[in-house]
This record gives C-alpha cells, sequence and structure tokens, in this order.
C-alpha cells in the first residue's frame, strides 16, 4: 500500500450468524477494548442466516466506546436511501459520531428480486447509486425548508432534512468497475474493495497491457472527478481494503466466500 503520509486504521468485519446471536457484539467488544478503529457488519438483508445489520450495528455501538462502525457494505437495492440516511445519522448521534456509511451497488441480483427488490445491470445500479448518494447527502444538510432532488430511481420531492449526524458521516462506496471507481472519485468520500475482487496483484500495475490501459483511463477518470468536486478536495478520500482472515463467514447459496475478517484501512490519500 503507498505511503499518503496519513495514519492507518485498522478494524473488523464481524459476521452476525443468526445461529449464534451473541458472538459479533461479544468479539467487538473485543475488538474496541484491543484498540482497533473500525468494526463492520455485512449486510445481506436476504439471507436468514445473517441477522439485520442494522440492528446489529445500533447494538455494537451501543456496547462498545470508541470504534466506529459501519455496514460492509449496505445493500442499496433493498435498503432505500432515505432510510440508509435517517438510520446512519441517528446511530450517529447516539454513539457520538462513531458512524460511517459503506455503501453498494447490489449483488446477487436473483436473491434480491425474490425479496421484492429490483434487478439492475451494470450501468442502472450505477446510475442509481449516483442518485441515492445524492439523496443520502440532501437530507444530512443543514436545508431549512424541503428539499428536492431529482432522479429515476430515487428521488425526493420535498423531503424535510435531518436529522444532522453528530459528524461528517463518509460514504465509502464498493466498488470496482472503472465507472463506479470513477464515481466513487466524483461522489464518495471512501473506496472500499475486498480482496478477491481486487487481488494484490491488481492494486499494483497490471502486466496485461490492454487491462492496464483500461486501468490507467479508469483511474484518470477518477482523478478529475475528484479534482473538480468542490464539496471535499481528494485530500479527504479515505481507501479500505478488506482482507481474508479466519471466521466462522456461513456458506449459502449466494455467497461460497468463507470471511471477510480485516480490513486495514488508508485514512486518506
Amino acid at each position: 500500500m503507498p505511503d499518503y503520509g496519513h495514519d492507518l486504521l485498522f478494524g473488523t468485519v464481524l459476521v452476525p450468524t443468526s445461529g449464534h446471536p451473541d458472538d459479533a457484539v461479544a468479539l467487538a467488544r473485543i475488538a474496541d477494548q484491543a484498540g482497533l478503529d473500525l468494526v463492520s457488519v455485512p449486510d445481506h438483508p436476504y439471507r436468514p442466516d445473517l441477522l439485520d445489520a442494522w440492528t446489529v450495528l445500533a447494538v455494537i455501538a451501543a456496547s462498545t466506546t470508541r470504534v466506529r462502525v459501519f455496514p460492509n457494505v449496505a445493500n442499496l437495492p433493498l435498503r432505500p436511501p432515505v432510510m440508509l440516511a435517517r438510520a446512519a445519522a441517528g446511530l450517529d448521534l447516539i454513539s457520538g459520531g462513531r458512524v460511517e456509511l459503506g455503501l453498494g451497488a447490489g449483488a446477487y441480483w436473483d436473491a434480491i428480486a425474490a425479496d421484492g427488490g429490483p434487478r439492475r445491470d451494470a450501468g442502472t445500479a450505477r446510475r442509481a447509486t449516483r442518485e441515492a448518494i445524492d439523496v443520502i447527502r440532501a437530507l444530512w444538510g443543514d436545508a431549512a425548508r424541503p428539499v428536492r432532488v431529482p432522479g429515476e430511481h430515487y428521488a425526493l420531492d420535498g423531503a424535510v432534512p435531518g436529522p444532522a449526524p453528530a459528524h461528517a458521516i463518509g460514504i465509502w462506496l464498493g466498488a470496482v468497475g472503472p465507472r463506479m471507481l470513477a464515481l466513487a472519485g466524483e461522489k464518495a468520500d471512501g473506496w472500499l474493495p475486498s480482496v478477491p475482487h481486487v487481488p494484490p496483484g491488481r492494486l499494483a500495475a497490471d502486466t496485461v497491457p490492454s487491462t492496464r490501459r483500461r486501468r490507467r483511463r479508469a483511474a484518470s477518470r477518477a482523478r478529475y472527478a475528484a479534482s473538480t468536486t468542490s464539496r471535499r478536495d481528494r485530500a479527504a478520500f479515505r481507501r479500505a481494503r478488506r482482507a481474508p482472515g479466519r471466521s466462522n463467514w456461513p456458506r449459502s447459496p449466494w455467497n461460497t466466500a468463507r470471511v471477510r475478517s480485516c480490513c486495514p484501512l488508508n485514512s486518506r490519500p
């Protein structure tokens, strides 16, 4: 990982299984006492073997004193952005400013559709994510009057903003494709890939010329988007990486990966 001249934060991804409902909270207390910086839980609402992410995050926040908590990552197709914004802001207020928001455009579309959610192709998911970020930020704003945000998938038509979070909650986007990386650079506050999707070799220069060219173009788009964003400068952009470890991550029809148990976070580039 390059040295961006910032502090390096460490955290853990805990798997809150319905078969062992107390384990995630107990491990979160240990992480808090051990001095870790971040505790996150996966968000797969269509999986009955996993507890609801926001319920678990609320209990973890109430059971710890210093770690920051976040969904890793929130399942946007099954989590309307209005509810994400208000849930994150409310928990941030209760926890004293210890909440961040990991956000994902969606995956496992068969399972999402089975639970009544939309089935989106890559382009549609990207556009919906862009709109969702605008909606979330508008509700976190300090506007004194109802706000309107246009959108095809997510919109506000005279919604009353609030509650305002206790601190500026970061939106960390789980993204790997070139266009999603550009969206992260333009709209989000951080990038949250996982090792299976972005292995170590892909973080360095790729050896395949065509792939290398595509990644250079994607990086250029992300840099351009970040440099032209008036909301924040590039120095505020965070890079996190979910690294595999050992855990009791249950297998399922939707995800046969074992674990995502440890995530070093470079706080800013």
